[in-house]
């Protein structure tokens, strides 16, 4: 009978191959075929074959039954067969009580977790891009013994939990199987045995050590606050354990004048009344560090709270190119009082529209009044000119700053 070799294949080991010489070539083809490295739905599948095939020949038992028998011995369908019907993957009684999950061995390397991080940013520097170096302190796998915990050949797969580093405890309670997951007490949890003058000088057996690593954080020109920078494989690693990535979350700092919609840039522009009736000048320092003189048409009048838009001086369009548009919104500042002469008044009364006449009906009770001052510290919503409060709703109450004398 011809040996078959397909699991072999699969990770790309010789027959021959040692547990740790397997445990590698699996971990070298999850790297590669793992969904979170590779999304296509070939490597997914090929993901599951290599998961399988590590399955069986990480563990002794069903190893020598395929070595014998072939993938057939695994089901039931060779010489090496099992009575019930087969050494399906997981397969005991446990499995039937706790649908399965409970009693599986993991299928291979586990995905370590993300690191993720802030990257704080001025407005100026997402519209210009930054690159910004940052020091990781992160956790490797010992370089002196390749993440093994000791000499080549002397770290052996613990027998006592199958090199999972966990047990399962069962204990029956009348009618109830409890079932309890606890540290392996022989390898207290490494899944390895290593002979204390086998393990490595430099990590004490412990398989892993600590690096400082500088990260080049490249913050393109027009990213957003919540977008995402990421270094794949970069988090702490771990035997076993394929790593997490780094993540870099963009944050954009408020800005003393600008704020941003998108790709659109917001402000607010204070100008004279002059300039709003007449037209004029204005200037604004743009995010990019340049000076924007930008003006208003004669004799269209800009209101307080209207908007305008100056196109293509907003945030960089990241991919697709070109520049968002900045919207501005306009404040009037009036001049202060007695700014003019009455005669020079009068002259703007030649030039301003005309007044809007007042319109009160013809029968109706006037009070005529004059505006005064407020002072908040004198007048509230609970309050009249007096200060005290009014306890009655029958008591007359008058707008506040406001005096009238009935005619």
């Amino acid at each position: 009978m011809v040996k078959e070799t397909k699991f072999y294949d699969l990770l790309g080991v010789s027959p021959n191959a040692s547990e740790t010489e397997i445990k590698k070539g699996y971990r070298k083809q999850a790297l590669k075929y793992h969904p979170d490295k590779n999304p296509s739905e070939e490597a997914a599948e090929k993901f599951k074959e290599c998961s399988a095939a590590y399955e069986v020949l990480s563990d002794s038992q069903k190893r020598e039954v395929y070595d014998q028998y072939g993938e057939e011995g695994l089901n039931g369908g060779g010489a090496g067969g099992f009575p019930g019907g087969g050494f399906g993957f997981g397969d005991d009684i446990f499995s039937q009580f706790f649908g399965g999950a409970g009693a599986q061995r993991p299928s291979g390397p586990q995905r370590g977790r993300d690191i993720k991080h802030e990257i704080q940013n001025t407005l100026e520097e997402l519209y210009k891009g930054r690159t910004a170096k940052l020091a990781l302190n992160k956790q490797i796998l010992c370089k002196t013994c390749e993440g093994r915990g000791g000499k080549a050949g002397a770290v052996k797969k613990c027998t006592s939990c199958n090199g999972q580093g966990i047990k399962f405890v069962t204990r029956q309670m009348g009618p109830m199987i409890q079932r309890f997951q606890t540290e392996c007490d022989v390898c207290h949890g490494s899944g390895d045995i290593i002979d204390p003058k086998d393990r490595c000088k430099d990590c004490k057996g412990k398989k892993i050590a600590n690096e400082r690593k500088v990260l080049e954080v490249h913050v393109e020109p027009g990213m957003r606050e919540g977008q995402k920078i990421v270094f794949k494989g970069e988090a702490d690693q771990a035997p076993d354990v394929i790593p997490g990535d780094v993540i870099f979350v963009v944050v954009e700092k408020p800005h003393k004048h600008f704020k941003r919609a998108g790709d659109d840039l917001l402000y607010e522009a204070e100008i004279d009344l002059l300039t709003a009736i007449a037209g004029g000048e204005f200037a604004i320092q743009h995010v990019s560090g340049d000076w924007l003189k930008v003006s208003t048409v004669p004799g269209e009048v800009i209101s307080s709270g209207m908007k305008k838009v100056i196109e293509g001086k907003g945030m960089p369009v990241p991919k697709y190119g070109g520049y968002g548009n900045l919207i501005v919104t306009f404040k009037i500042k009036f001049p202060e009082n007695n700014f003019a002469t009455e005669d020079k008044l009068k002259e703007l009364e030649n030039i301003l529209p005309a007044r809007t006449p007042v319109s009160i009906p013809a029968k109706a009770s006037i009070d005529e009044c004059v505006l005064s001052d407020f002072d908040p510290t004198k007048y509230s919503k609970s309050k009249g000119r007096s200060g005290r409060s009014y306890d009655s709703d029958e008591e007359e109450q008058h707008g506040e700053g406001v005096q009238c004398a009935s005619q």
